[in-house]
């Protein structure tokens, strides 16, 4: 059950902010190998004088970072066909991939509390973390 946040600098139209949630939880989907329905993403549009980057970007209009908080487990060949997917679906909205920074935070389950209350760890999940 990972959660994303996508931060932008720039506006998008509604389709548009909807296709960047639906490229990153779909790379998720196809890397971590999570339940399509298992979505938790959230994006923030903000002013570019709230948020600052590298003036060396390609587009810094168009930096985009993208965070990810999930489970610990994951190999780093998910994780390497992760950054893969999200750099290759975000390039559909004109965002070069030298202007994406993504970061994962590995969680331990036991540091979830999910379903009423309960540890990550006493739940059956209803998928494989460790692919």
């Amino acid at each position: 059950m990972p959660t994303a946040l996508i931060e932008v600098r720039r506006q998008y139209t509604e389709a548009e902010e909807v296709g960047l949630i639906d490229a990153v939880h779909g790379a998720l989907v196809a890397a971590f190998r999570i339940p399509p329905q298992d979505k938790h993403v959230r994006l923030v549009v903000h002013e570019p004088h709230r948020f600052a980057c590298s003036p060396n970007q390609t587009k810094p209009e168009h930096y985009t970072l993208v965070t990810i908080d999930c489970f610990a487990g994951r190999s780093v060949d998910a994780k390497r066909n992760l950054y893969r997917e999200i750099v290759e679906r975000l390039a559909a909205f004109g965002i070069p991939g030298g202007d994406i920074t993504i970061t994962l935070r590995e969680i331990p389950a036991e540091n979830w509390g999910l379903r009423g209350g309960q540890a990550a760890c006493d739940i059956d999940l209803g998928f494989k973390v460790n692919v």
